[in-house]
């Protein structure tokens, strides 16, 4: 389960972007999505996809508001999670013919991995066909085994991120031409299909090597990790403040949160990686406790 609130303030207004982020990221409300693949395979690296698609489509009428799939391009034994399997952008594609209403979100592409190109292509393609529902998280990634199989350096990511996410942001434009790292679209050459927008929404996870400013100034969002409460509370406060200081346009929070749910309501929380298992009392007012602190 994933957690996703908007800053916690009674003037905030985000900005409209594409119908998955407008449903998802609402103020002063918290919304809830689950991160696939919907099952537990706690004692398994990989998970087994039984109904994949029919959990999918449940979370839709049951009133989640997004389905957020992981990019791990491989089962790496260390790490001990394969999430998913399915490449995200095609798993997308299916999941765009097979839903109507639920946010289609990645948290998070992996950028310096891939070639900034394809990810414009392919995201503005599943912007397209879903009806505006994509939400794109993007990271800098944390798996250094996954760089020399693609022999690519791990060390200057942070770097490869940045040209890669401005890539991205230019190729929504009409024809744009411009010079990166990655290459130098010219002569009026361009890509289509176009998000549905005229822009596609782009979370930045965590710190992804970039300075706070860059992040304020450049994301849609911030995909940060959980926290003991006081702390993220103070973070939280500290993004709205700066955000505010700068006269950008108010920006969501958004933050995982792994549950092990008991089959007793009356369970206390026991911390679990990234989350708790608990029960269902308890649960309520945890998130309770998010929605407060933003």
């Amino acid at each position: 389960m994933n957690i996703l609130k908007p800053v916690n303030t009674n003037t905030i207004e985000f900005q409209a972007i594409n119908r998955g982020y407008n449903a998802v990221f609402r103020p002063n409300r918290l919304s809830l999505g689950l991160v696939a693949p919907i099952e537990s395979y706690a004692r398994h690296s990989v998970p087994t996809l039984m109904h994949h698609l029919e959990r999918v489509q449940l979370a839709e009428d049951l009133g989640f508001s997004a389905v957020w799939l992981r990019d791990i391009p491989f089962n790496v034994p260390s790490f001990g999670d394969a999430g998913q399997t399915f490449d995200p952008f095609v798993y997308l594609g299916l999941l765009a013919g097979q839903t109507e209403r639920i946010a289609l979100g990645v948290a998070s592409i992996i950028l310096p991995l891939r070639h900034p190109a394809h990810v414009a292509k392919a995201a503005a393609t599943v912007d397209v066909l879903s009806g505006g529902r994509l939400i794109l998280g993007v990271a800098s990634g944390d798996r250094p085994e996954e760089y020399p199989a693609l022999n690519l350096p791990f060390g200057d990511r942070g770097t490869r991120f940045r040209a890669n996410f401005d890539y991205i942001r230019r190729m929504a434009e009409d024809a744009p031409t411009f010079e990166n790292s990655y290459g130098n679209p010219h002569s009026g050459m361009d890509m289509l299909p176009k998000p549905t927008s005229g822009k596609l929404p782009l979370l930045i996870t965590g710190g992804s090597q970039q300075d706070p400013t860059w992040i304020m100034e450049n994301g849609d969002g911030w995909m940060i990790y959980p926290r003991n409460p006081a702390l993220q509370a103070q973070i939280i406060r500290n993004w709205q403040a700066q955000i505010k200081a700068a006269g950008y346009p108010a920006k969501p929070v958004m933050q995982p949160l792994y549950i092990d749910l008991s089959e007793n309501p009356d369970t206390q929380p026991q911390p679990i990686h990234l989350g708790f298992r608990l029960g269902t009392r308890h649960l309520r007012s945890h998130l309770k406790s998010l929605e407060e602190i933003g």
